[in-house]
């Protein structure tokens, strides 16, 4: 008799675990969208950081180099994802040297706004890239 007094306290008890779990694993669900979105822009801001160094690096005047890796970064990043700083660091300027570019962005997280995640995200990113000591720059 006990056992079938065991089973008859027990009824209903998965359908209160459902009940607490179910929103427990959403919100799970929805902080490794957030996350995924973070680390998507993150790699983006550094892609774009990398490509305007190297860009810089192919240049031959300071002027051009640093207009290429500014043109680089605006046409690398996607409409929510916005720099407030392009830094182009040119003082190792000439053969041998290197080019830096270090960037601080924000992306918009305006689509991420429905499970409360707040506007916006800092991202930074930044590049070193080394010229070629066999090539004249001016």
């Amino acid at each position: 008799m006990t056992t079938r007094r065991t089973r008859r306290d027990e009824r209903g008890s998965m359908a209160v675990e459902i009940v607490i779990l179910t929103p427990v694993l959403f919100a799970f669900v929805l902080l490794v969208v957030v996350f995924g979105k973070y680390v998507g822009v993150r790699g983006d801001v550094d892609a774009a950081a990398r490509d305007a160094a190297r860009e810089a690096s192919f240049q031959t005047s300071r002027a051009a180099a640093e207009a290429a890796a500014r043109q680089t970064v605006a046409v690398q990043l996607d409409g929510d994802t916005t720099c407030q700083r392009v830094a182009v660091d040119l003082t190792g300027w000439g053969p041998g040297g290197e080019v830096a570019v270090d960037l601080r962005c924000s992306t918009s997280l305006a689509g991420l706004g429905l499970i409360g995640v707040p506007g916006a995200a800092q991202v930074s990113g930044d590049a070193v890239v080394p010229l070629d000591p066999y090539r004249s720059y001016q």
